[in-house]
């Protein structure tokens, strides 16, 4: 069966009566069944198909929302109210969701159907999706290869069109760099555009759920129907969400290219040169280019991590075993209660991220470690906003490489490397969006990232459509 790609495509053939929306489902479920990639853990099979049914019927009597037709998949680290949710980790195994995340709960509203759950790393904490209790996600373009993460299963399931969209969350990149590896459109709105009320926290002050797809029409308006004030979530702004639609680019926009990521010594070569013609492409079309310095990248990963890593060993202290999923009962008293649940429940690398976290908290490392990255993530914001005064967009690619082989890279800290272009947007709050206009010649995709100023969706998205129409 033949799924049209744009949820606009699926409405119209609905209405028309020339495609089922159960017949929609079906396809979609068996697809998954018969996937290798490993990227969906559970599918709502009886659940969607009685939502898809049900919406037909809306459709049919014009009285159906804004996402009526959209069957989107959830990143396991997103709660759905009477659902499993294990952030793919041990420790939560057999958790059920009590409630709904506020974006799930608006999807729901507009008639969008979830139609299961993706793999993703163990609490979002990973850049390759290995490290997952259900084993690693494969990059549907070549299964020898990662899909990026942590994001991976939402990546992956869109790229192998299992499903029209997906909910993933973006800490320090992981919508946006599995995006670069997939092939799809990836989208991390501005911290504070959407409430992060049922998202498993990993690092508070980056954390932001983000957007899968395969178009920015549909990318778009899932975004606006996700964004909005919530009272749930304190740090989400009371302004108004994005657009429904994109305009077309009515103006010439001055466009700023931060000459560090190019230049960044271990940038594939044919990235750089593809990233270099759509530059020149929009000079030609008569966009104002502007080469910028950007003197703190080689400052930006480390930042991130001395962060990143503290806010998660505060946010993941809950998981003790006294409360809520794994339990070990070979223990003699609390204490050991508590070491032998987390020492058992937790992967290697949770456990790593929450002891490099307490090692920068503690009190002979504080002011030493993370009062100082404190310090430079205000430099890096100051100056990000510097270059932003007198440009509208920010250009630059979204990976260093394609994507790696499973298995490839052992060492944390050259894993921890894969995030050095998408972690700037994560620092300073920004919205931006990974697009699927290369290719390389090992036949593998990668992403041209844009980042604009905060709450400037529209216009992020207004190029982002321009750019997708001419490449």
């Amino acid at each position: 069966m033949n799924i049209p790609e744009s949820l606009k495509d699926i409405q119209q053939f609905v209405a028309r009566g020339e495609i089922s929306l159960v017949n929609i489902c079906k396809e979609y479920i068996d697809r998954i069944k018969s996937s290798k990639t490993n990227s969906f853990i559970e599918i709502f099979e009886n659940e969607a198909l009685s939502k898809a049914e049900e919406i037909q019927k809306k459709i049919t009597d014009n009285g159906a929302g804004l996402l009526a037709g959209l069957f989107i998949g959830l990143k396991d680290n997103i709660c759905y109210q009477g659902h499993q949710l294990t952030a793919s980790s041990k420790i939560l195994k057999g958790f059920e969701s009590m409630f709904s995340a506020t974006a799930v709960e608006k999807i729901i509203k507009e008639d969008g159907i979830f139609i299961g759950r993706l793999n993703c790393d163990e609490f979002a904490m990973g850049s390759s999706n290995e490290n997952s209790i259900y084993g690693p996600v494969k990059n549907p373009i070549d299964l020898n290869k990662v899909p990026g993460g942590s994001s991976g299963g939402s990546a992956a399931a869109v790229a192998e069109r299992l499903c029209n969209a997906t909910l993933g969350s973006d800490t320090g990149g992981s919508v946006r760099q599995p995006a670069s590896f997939c092939g799809v459109v990836g989208f991390k709105p501005t911290y504070g555009r959407v409430s992060r009320n049922g998202l498993i926290a990993y690092g508070s002050s980056f954390d932001q759920i983000g957007v899968f797809s395969k178009n920015i029409d549909d990318t778009c308006l899932i975004s606006h129907v996700i964004s909005g004030a919530d009272k749930f979530d304190s740090t989400v702004s009371i302004k108004k969400p994005n657009k429904k639609t994109i305009n077309n680019v009515d103006k010439k926009l001055n466009i700023g290219i931060p000459e560090d990521y190019l230049n960044f010594k271990n940038l594939d070569p044919e990235i750089k040169e593809k990233t270099l013609s759509v530059i020149e492409n929009l000079k030609s079309k008569g966009h104002h280019i502007e080469l910028l310095k950007f003197p703190y990248l080689e400052y930006i990963v480390p930042t991130y991590y001395v962060l990143s890593t503290a806010e998660a060993s505060s946010n993941l202290s809950r998981y003790d075993g006294a409360h809520f999923g794994l339990r070990s009962y070979d223990s003699s008293d609390i204490n050991t209660t508590y070491e032998n649940t987390r020492s058992e429940g937790f992967g290697i690398e949770v456990k790593r991220r929450i002891m490099l976290g307490n090692f920068v908290l503690s009190s002979g490392y504080y002011d030493a470690y993370f009062t100082k990255a404190q310090k430079v993530r205000r430099l890096i914001s100051q100056k990000t906003f510097q270059m932003l005064e007198k440009n509208d967009v920010l250009l630059f690619p979204t990976t260093p490489t394609t994507a790696f082989n499973i298995g490839e890279i052992e060492d944390p800290v050259t894993m921890y490397l894969q995030d050095i272009f998408t972690v700037h947007a994560n620092i300073v709050g920004l919205p931006a969006i990974s697009l699927p206009i290369g290719k390389h010649s090992n036949n593998l995709p990668f992403g041209i990232q844009l980042m604009s100023g905060k709450f400037k969706e529209n216009q992020l998205f207004e190029l982002s459509k321009f750019l997708m129409q001419n490449y």
